[in-house]
């Protein structure tokens, strides 16, 4: 008998009827790590609360703060941060302005290699990690369908452009406690 190599893919549908925490990405499963730890949602909580602050006066971009984006049938994520350019209706499909992905051990690889090329597919404007524990954020730029990192960040304030709204964001503050 032959030892035929068998690998389990899954779609949008069988996600949908999970329990608990999971990501779908390419038809792989991925489990989420249980509630992140204080540092991960310090962090986090202090990037969405800028970014809704600062798309205050922008009538078509959000703020959305760990939300599902179906990207396709074998694909759904869910990024700790976004800014999305479009009116939504109960699910997130189409691709964001912003991403930002608060790094931890346990994501790293992940974040930084699978959702990397992902979102670079995708088209997301701008890929941001975010790394806590040494306060530094890696910027990356969409630049003719490849993401080419713009710089390390720690204090510095960087304008990010969406198609409708510029959005100058101090990541000095995303630290501060």
């Amino acid at each position: 008998m032959d030892n035929l190599a068998y690998e389990e893919k899954y779609n949008i549908e069988d996600y949908r009827v999970w329990e608990g925490d999971w990501e779908l990405i390419y038809g792989d499963a991925y489990a989420m790590a249980p509630s992140p730890m204080y540092g991960h949602q310090f962090v986090n909580g202090k990037i969405f609360r800028q970014l809704d602050e600062k798309l205050d006066n922008c009538l078509l971009c959000s703020a959305v703060i760990e939300m599902d984006v179906e990207i396709s049938s074998d694909t759904v994520v869910r990024p700790d941060s976004m800014v999305i350019c479009y009116e939504p209706t109960n699910k997130l499909t189409k691709t964001p302005e912003i991403v930002f992905e608060v790094v931890s051990k346990s994501s790293a690889k992940r974040d930084e290699i699978l959702k990397f090329e992902l979102y670079q597919n995708e088209g997301v404007k701008y890929y941001i990690l975010v790394y806590p524990d040494s306060k530094k954020a890696k910027v990356y730029k969409l630049i003719d369908f490849r993401f080419e990192k713009i710089g390390d960040f720690y204090d510095e304030v960087y304008s990010f452009d969406t198609k409708y709204c510029k959005i100058d964001f101090d990541f000095n503050f995303i630290w501060r406690k």
